[in-house]
């Protein structure tokens, strides 16, 4: 199986790259293509935005068109699927999957797709690693860490 994953940000790439193989193994592939934001899916879902700006969501109708159309195209044995993995932010999650399910109900062909949201930020994700913070940024201070509550909806 081949996988396109769609995110939002360089980080989230980046701990993808790491992640996904570990997860899927070495006889799959895939792909992580990273964004400079989320953005907001457009209301007629044609989008007019700039495609050199690589905002996530405003070109997401145009990419999932073009992965119909490119899917497609593959043999019958060859099954590949998108995943979009993205932050809530302050979303509402059953009005923004709706708007993400709409765009697959308007694609033809409509390729494999899976929307993975992360509820609070997908950064609060490598929050869990205090050493690796603090490693990563040794002026840190504790007591802002120390006070962090993981699996919260906390304003991450």
């Amino acid at each position: 199986m081949h996988f396109e994953i769609l995110v939002e940000d360089q980080s989230g790439k980046k701990a993808l790259d790491i992640i996904v193989p570990k997860i899927i193994g070495t006889e799959h592939t895939f792909n992580v293509h990273s964004y400079k934001g989320i953005g907001r899916i457009p209301k007629n879902l044609k989008g007019a935005s700039d495609p050199n700006k690589r905002i996530l969501l405003d070109q997401l109708p145009r990419l999932i068109q073009g992965y119909g159309k490119t899917f497609a195209n593959y043999p019958e044995n060859f099954n590949a699927v998108v995943i979009l993995v993205c932050d809530l932010d302050d979303k509402c999650l059953k009005a923004f999957r709706a708007e993400l399910f709409q765009i697959l109900t308007e694609c033809h062909p409509r390729p494999d797709t899976r929307f993975c949201i992360a509820i609070e930020e997908g950064e609060a994700w490598f929050l869990g690693d205090l050493p690796a913070i603090k490693k990563a940024y040794p002026r840190a201070k504790d007591t802002v860490l120390s006070s962090y509550r993981q699996d919260c909806i906390c304003g991450t």
